[in-house]
């Protein structure tokens, strides 16, 4: 019984963990040799950025690749006053945004090395289905 147990869990996926923290983020990077994934969100008020987390995010081909060869952060500016952040998360998130995204964009994602160098990114939502996001990110994590 017990086989059959952690049998079936090990098929389930495990959920891909998203960091509010760049640079405790960056460290576990440089010691795990992985890439960082950015994502810059309107979680409550951004259509597409909804879009992006429920169509690529929140599927088991991107959580499933993300939990074995990325790390996760996302910066997330909600507008409404249920929703709201933290002090210290919204100055997290507001200096990544002033390191990586000046423009303000949203969604606005990227992939960047230990080291924070950009690799490559995605500004709005992807054209790609997931399976096609997952591709690439394959793609560049073999390049580095």
């Amino acid at each position: 019984m017990r086989f059959i147990f952690f049998l079936l869990i090990g098929l389930i996926p495990t959920p891909a963990i998203w960091s509010g923290n760049f640079n405790e983020t960056a460290k576990i990077a440089k010691e795990s040799n992985k890439l960082i994934l950015i994502n810059f969100s309107g979680s409550d008020w951004c259509g597409p950025c909804i879009r992006l987390k429920n169509e690529i995010f929140a599927t088991e081909v991107f959580e499933k690749f993300a939990s074995e060869k990325l790390l996760l952060v996302r910066a997330d500016f909600p507008r409404q006053k249920k929703n709201k952040l933290p002090e210290t998360q919204v100055k997290l998130n507001e200096m990544l945004a002033e390191r990586y995204n000046k423009d303000g964009k949203f969604p606005f994602t990227l992939l960047v090395n230990s080291e924070g160098k950009i690799l490559k990114t995605w500004d709005g939502l992807p054209k790609e289905n997931a399976a096609q996001f997952v591709k690439q990110l394959e793609l560049l994590s073999q390049k580095r």
